[in-house]
């Protein structure tokens, strides 16, 4: 992963697969979800993460969570934010683990820490592949800490969006599947799989 993600050197390299552990890629994040949901249960966990690059509002006045992550048509809520679980979400310290955390969209928040067997990964459009390299787009994020140019410069928030993804990407303890919001990253991703 830390090869993948530019974080050590060498470049990314092809995925030769493992019996115990499988990589995927998918094309769309209702896929993905369709995926988790079969996996999810009987002993196993699953979830699913994304890069902070939607809004992230509070619930709604009647306890409902506003699907914030939007993606074609499809559309999720964040995790809570807090130490109360409202409308049946949990709190956010058992988003993980939590059976009524599946449906809700994790973040690095929530997720750095914590493993689960299965996990899904939305990459936002905060890092796409381009020209045989990442390029991290600082506007697409959303995040307080990363939008302070004054408090974290380009080459910082660079590494720390990178950073975010190879949390993400690394909880799932017996497979991650991967989306990317961009279509070229998916593509690069998806011949990984099949060199």
């Amino acid at each position: 992963m830390l090869r993948l993600l530019g974080l050590a050197p060498g470049g990314p390299v092809a995925w030769r697969g493992d019996d115990g552990f499988e990589v995927s890629v998918v094309d769309s994040p209702g896929a993905m979800e369709a995926q988790l949901a079969r996996l999810n249960g009987d002993g196993a966990t699953a979830r699913m993460a994304a890069g902070y690059c939607w809004p992230w509002s509070d619930p709604r006045p009647d306890g409902t969570l506003v699907p914030d992550v939007v993606i074609d048509g499809w559309a999720r809520p964040w995790n809570l934010r807090g130490d109360r679980g409202i409308g049946g979400a949990p709190p956010s310290a058992l988003w993980a683990t939590d059976p009524a955390g599946f449906g809700q969209v994790g973040c690095i928040y929530t997720a750095q820490g914590f493993e689960y067997d299965h996990a899904g990964v939305i990459i936002g459009p905060d890092l796409v592949w381009r020209d045989g390299r990442w390029v991290v787009v600082r506007a697409a994020n959303r995040d307080p800490d990363f939008r302070n140019r004054a408090a974290v410069d380009d080459r910082q928030v660079d590494r720390l969006i990178r950073n975010v993804y190879k949390v993400l990407l690394t909880r799932g303890m017996r497979s991650v599947r991967i989306y990317s919001t961009d279509p070229l990253t998916r593509d690069f991703l998806r011949s990984l799989m099949r060199a």
